[in-house]
Parts: C-alpha cells; sequence; structure tokens
C-alpha cells in the first residue's frame, strides 16, 4: 500500500514538473512581438513625433539651399566670351569673302561684369538671412507639432475614458435590467419599471457605439503623427497642475515664441533686400577685352571697352523699389508688434482658464461627486424600501454618468491648455532631438 502511495506521489509530481516545463519553454519561445507593447506616454509621442516628421526635414533642406545661394550670390558673375565676324561684305565682288576685305574680322572677345564689393556682399546677406527664416520656421512647425501631438493624445485619452465610463453603466444597467425582470415575473415589481430600464441600457449602448468610433478616429489620428501602432496602450497622463515656464518666466519671453520669432526672421530679410535695392542703385561696370583677326595682308587688332548702365529715371525705378522694399520693412515691423500684444494677451487668457480649470477639477472631485454618489445611494435604497419608484433611480444614475462625462470634458480641456502653455516654446532638448544626423 505504501509502496502505491509512493508510487502514485512520484507521478504526480513529475507530472506537474512536467507541465511547468512546458509552461516555461512555451513562456520563452513566445516572440517578443506578441508581448504587449509598452504603455506610450505623452512624452514619447511627441518624441516619436518629432523623429518621424518630413515636414522639418523640408525646413532644414531650405536652409541648407539657401545657405549654398547666399555663397553663389556673393561671388562675381561668370565671364562671357563672344564669338564674331564682323563686317563681312554681302554684296559686290567680295561678297562673303572673310580675307578679302581690310573690314571683315573674326573676333573673340571677354566680357566681365564688376559689381562692388558691397552689393555682392548684400547679395549674399540676403540669401544668408532667407537661412534664418528657414530655420525660424523650422522651430515654428516643431512648436506647432508637438502642440498638434499633445492634443492628439490627449483627444484619444478623452475618447477611451469615454468608453470606459459607458462601459462601466452599461454592465451595472444590465444587473438592473435583470433584477427588475425578475422581479416583474415574480410579481413583485411593475413592467414599466423593466421597460424603463431596458430603454436606459438601449442609450447607454447606443452612446457607446459612436464612443467606440471616435476611439478608432483618435487612434488612427495619433498613430499619424507617431507612426506607431494604433492600439498601443496609453500611459497615465502626467502632471498638469505645474507647466516647465512659469508665468513671469513666460510672459517675458513672448519675443521667443516660435511664430513672432519667424516674423522676426522674415522682417529681416525684408532689410536685407531693402540693403540690396540700395545697392542695386550703384551701377554694375563691364569690361571687355577683344582680339579682331583679318586678313594676312592688314593687322590684326585688339579692343578695349568699359560699358556702364545709364540709371536715366532712378526716381521712378530704383528709388521707387527701394522705397517698396523699406515700407515692406515697416509692414512686417508693424505686423509682428501688433502680433506679440496679441499673443501676451492670448498666454494671459490661457494660464488664467488653465487655473481654472485646476480648480473647477478640485471643486467636482471634493463637492459634487460625492453628493451625486449619496444621490444615487439614496434613490437606491428608497427603491428597494417601496417608498420610490424606478424613475428616481434611473434619473440619479443620468446624473452620475453626466458628472463623469463632464470630468472627463473638464479634464481634456484643463489639460488641452497645459500643453498650449507647455509646448509653447520648444525647448533645446527637443530641437537638437528632431535634428536629423
Amino acid at each position: 500500500m505504501e509502496q502505491h502511495l509512493l508510487s502514485t506521489t512520484r507521478s504526480r509530481v513529475l507530472w506537474h514538473a512536467l507541465t511547468a516545463a512546458v509552461a516555461w519553454l512555451a513562456i520563452a519561445t513566445t516572440p517578443a512581438a506578441a508581448a504587449t507593447p509598452e504603455p506610450l506616454s505623452l512624452g514619447a509621442a511627441v518624441r516619436s513625433a518629432l523623429a518621424h516628421s518630413r515636414g522639418l526635414q523640408a525646413s532644414d533642406a531650405a536652409a541648407a539651399g539657401a545657405r549654398d545661394m547666399a555663397v553663389a550670390a556673393a561671388q562675381r558673375p561668370d565671364p562671357v566670351l563672344r564669338l564674331s565676324l564682323d563686317n563681312l561684305p554681302v554684296n559686290g565682288p567680295d561678297r562673303f569673302s572673310t580675307t578679302r576685305d581690310f573690314m571683315t574680322m573674326r573676333s573673340v572677345a571677354l566680357m566681365q561684369t564688376l559689381p562692388n564689393a558691397d552689393k555682392r556682399r548684400a547679395r549674399g546677406e540676403r540669401f544668408e538671412r532667407e537661412a534664418d527664416a528657414a530655420l525660424s520656421e523650422r522651430t515654428q512647425r516643431l512648436a506647432e507639432l508637438q502642440q498638434a501631438v499633445a492634443q492628439a493624445w490627449l483627444e484619444r485619452r478623452l475618447q477611451e475614458q469615454r468608453v470606459r465610463v459607458l462601459q462601466a453603466q452599461i454592465d451595472e444597467a444590465r444587473v438592473l435590467v435583470n433584477t427588475t425582470e425578475a422581479a416583474t415575473r415574480g410579481g413583485r415589481g411593475a413592467t414599466t419599471d423593466w421597460i424603463a430600464a431596458r430603454e436606459a441600457l438601449a442609450q447607454l449602448e447606443q452612446a457607446l457605439i459612436g464612443a467606440q468610433a471616435n476611439v478608432a478616429n483618435a487612434r488612427l489620428t495619433l498613430a499619424r503623427w507617431t507612426g506607431g501602432p494604433p492600439q498601443q496602450p496609453l500611459a497615465e497622463l502626467p502632471a498638469i497642475s505645474n507647466t516647465t515656464l512659469d508665468a513671469q518666466t513666460l510672459t517675458g519671453r513672448v519675443d521667443e515664441l516660435p511664430d513672432l520669432a519667424a516674423l522676426q526672421a522674415r522682417e529681416a530679410v525684408a532689410r536685407a533686400e531693402a540693403e540690396l535695392a540700395r545697392q542695386e542703385q550703384r551701377p554694375d561696370w563691364t569690361a571687355e577685352l577683344m582680339f579682331s583677326q583679318r586678313g594676312s595682308q592688314y593687322s590684326n587688332m585688339v579692343s578695349i571697352a568699359v560699358s556702364v548702365p545709364l540709371q536715366w529715371d532712378a526716381p521712378r525705378r530704383q528709388q521707387r523699389e527701394l522705397t517698396a522694399r523699406l515700407a515692406r520693412v515697416d509692414a512686417l515691423q508693424a505686423e509682428r508688434e501688433e502680433q506679440a500684444r496679441e499673443r501676451r494677451l492670448q498666454i494671459h487668457r490661457w494660464q488664467q482658464d488653465w487655473r481654472a480649470g485646476l480648480d473647477r477639477l478640485a471643486f467636482l472631485q471634493r463637492e459634487r461627486q460625492p453628493l451625486a454618489e449619496q444621490r444615487t445611494e439614496a434613490a437606491l435604497a428608497a427603491y428597494r424600501g417601496g417608498r420610490e419608484g424606478l424613475g428616481a433611480v434611473l434619473q440619479a444614475r443620468r446624473q452620475v454618468l453626466e458628472l463623469q462625462l463632464e470630468r472627463i470634458n473638464l479634464e481634456r480641456e484643463t489639460a488641452g491648455l497645459w500643453a498650449q502653455l507647455e509646448y509653447l516654446i520648444p525647448d533645446t532638448a527637443a530641437m537638437q532631438a528632431a535634428r536629423p544626423e
């Protein structure tokens, strides 16, 4: 008997060991791709979008092209080689002869335009400012990209929260439907209560269909920015009670905002164009050296020529162009100053609304949420005690749902304002990370 028990025990031990080994091998050989992907945080989504963006690379290419144009524009124009056949007879006994008439010459000329150094420097400076403007637009694109990705991440989180809240309400509503159905079949409840519970459940299920579609769209939108899988779960919401730049620092750095910096860069381009127009009032001289070969019985000749444009209508052309360029500078400067005032006001409003949103969230959680829970418990207790109908319970549950959705929307609005303030000015690390190797 003991031998039989010992053999049975050993068999069981071996069986459990074999089962554990098989399970371990199954886990060990599972592909890494089958593992649950790491939750996507807001910061990771922004970094992925910066690495995935092609618009930033376009700005880098534009800046590089402008740098090359600056080098080319600062050089002298290429010399001009001219080959000509001069004074060829077309009638008479010597017609079409290149040697019998003493005036017929085969000429080779070399011409060179000589712009002054200040003008060449102004031409190069104009494209240098274009390169700076392209880099400023790159910074503006980077800031807009960060804010767009942050808003897409927050929007997806909002839609997924709505689905979870509706699903929880549906689960509770189904329990209520089963309870009222059992009560109705047992003769302890009214049929109207069962129908009302089923109607409330149907409304929640209908709302869930639209919420699930919104979740699918929000996932696709975020994946378009990050390039990752749409089904990747999201991490927790970062702390939105503080921003990287406080109110005083952010207000003092309004001139560093990417859109204002881009306007300032365009203003610098306009100033460079105005300086170039001023330099263009000084005409370029052109020097020419020509060698002319005649017939063997005649002497060869060398000609030297200098030409210069005659600005005979400068008040209507060159000066008008300079005036137009200077007016463009004034227009951009006025636009930048006006936009700076508007941006200061906008930032103040965002800060006020963000702080108000935090206060409203705290008040909702501290005051309104406990009251809604107490109202639901009281209505349910009254219904169970026969003092109230099911309508009071359903009304209390709808109010709880509306409060939960209101809290989600309020948190989304407040987090959106936080993201606008947080990513208003890109930091140096983000700009370096977004720059290609």
